[in-house]
C-alpha cells in the first residue's frame, strides 16, 4: 500500500470519527497503517543517507516530513478510538 492510499484511509477514518462512527474503525487497521508508515520512514531514511544529489535529498526530506505527519495523525486517531 502506497503512502497516498494510507493517507486516504486515514482521511476516511477521520471522517468517520467526525460523524460519530468511530466504533466502526478497528484499532488493528490503524495499527497496521502505522507499521507500514514506520517501514516507509525507515526506507526513506536509508535512501536519504545514500543520496548524493541535493535535489534528491530535498525531495526525500519532504517525503519524510509527510510520513512523519501521517504517523502523528494515525497515532492521534488510535488514541481517540480508545485502543
Amino acid at each position: 500500500m502506497g503512502l497516498e492510499k494510507i493517507a486516504e484511509k486515514l482521511d476516511s477514518y477521520y471522517d468517520r470519527l467526525e460523524r460519530g462512527k468511530a466504533t466502526k474503525i478497528k484499532p488493528s487497521h490503524v495499527e497496521k497503517a502505522i507499521v507500514k508508515l514506520n517501514a516507509r520512514q525507515e526506507a526513506l531514511n536509508r535512501e536519504l543517507l545514500e543520496a548524493r544529489k541535493p535535489s534528491k535529498k530535498e525531495r526525500l526530506q519532504c517525503k519524510l516530513a509527510t510520513v512523519r505527519t501521517q504517523i502523528e495523525r494515525a497515532e492521534w486517531l488510535l488514541d481517540q478510538i480508545g485502543a
